[in-house]
């Protein structure tokens, strides 16, 4: 999905949002949240990461700087057409959020991140470097979501590859956080059986930004842009981008 800006609805200026799908994922779980951001006058570049939307094989044949590079790479072009970008990000696309952030947080004017994922406390986590080598893939991680009938159209199965890549990245990341200095809206589901709680205690303890908060949905599981708490989700990520993108401008 790649929207132009509409700056008469956005005070006059062009504004750009980059949106990012998860680990497993497609820009099916983000859609909504990058139409209600378009509708709002806002650019929205929305790609879809290597190795998603085809077969799950492919994500085995990927790495985590493929991940990086496509993310900059809809970066540039929101940054060479508006005049301010945020970046949002579910899951992995919140650690590629953040990612982004540490390496050209002088060109960012603020991110969200919902359930972001930059560690894990699974214990089996170790073994990757191992069981790649002899197991293609786990059972899946898609449509943690409380709310019925929704679908994110994810893979059926977490490839372990890939699963390893995006460890590395995580550690790699994880060291980086000290970087991070722009604002940071994070938003948390109290319950979620994907991302646990040492994201968060990472996320506290490494972030340099003095405007960091972290927000928590009471009624939504893992994918809260499709779940109950998506319509806040939406909202208050409009309020935060409208407020930096200005503060930024000075």
């Amino acid at each position: 999905m790649s929207t132009a800006a509409k700056p008469e609805l956005t005070g006059g200026r062009r504004i750009g949002v980059l949106v990012q799908h998860g680990f497993t994922g497609s820009p099916a779980s983000m859609r909504p949240w990058a139409e209600d951001l378009a509708a709002r006058g806002y650019a929205v570049e929305m790609p879809l990461l290597p190795g998603h939307g085809t077969r799950w094989q492919d994500m085995n044949r990927v790495t985590w700087a493929d991940w990086v590079a496509t993310v900059e790479g809809a970066f540039d072009k929101l940054a060479a057409e508006n005049d301010a970008v945020v970046a949002v990000g579910l899951s992995m696309g919140a650690a590629l959020s953040l990612r982004l952030a540490a390496d050209r947080g002088d060109q960012l004017a603020g991110i969200v991140i919902v359930n972001a994922a930059v560690d894990t406390l699974r214990k089996d986590a170790v073994l990757l470097p191992v069981l790649k080598r002899f197991v293609p893939a786990f059972p899946g991680i898609r449509n943690d979501i409380k709310k019925p009938g929704m679908d994110e159209v994810a893979y059926p199965v977490m490839p372990l590859k890939a699963a390893y890549e995006m460890s590395v990245g995580w550690a790699q990341l994880r060291r980086d956080l000290p970087r991070i200095t722009i604002p940071v809206l994070s938003f948390r589901s109290a319950e979620d059986h994907v991302a646990d709680i040492s994201t968060s205690r990472a996320l506290h303890a490494g972030l340099s930004s003095k405007d960091f908060e972290e927000r928590v949905l009471e009624d939504s599981y893992h994918v809260a842009t499709l779940d109950n708490d998506a319509p806040r989700i939406f909202a208050e990520s409009a309020e935060f981008i409208e407020r930096v993108t200005r503060e930024q401008q000075g």
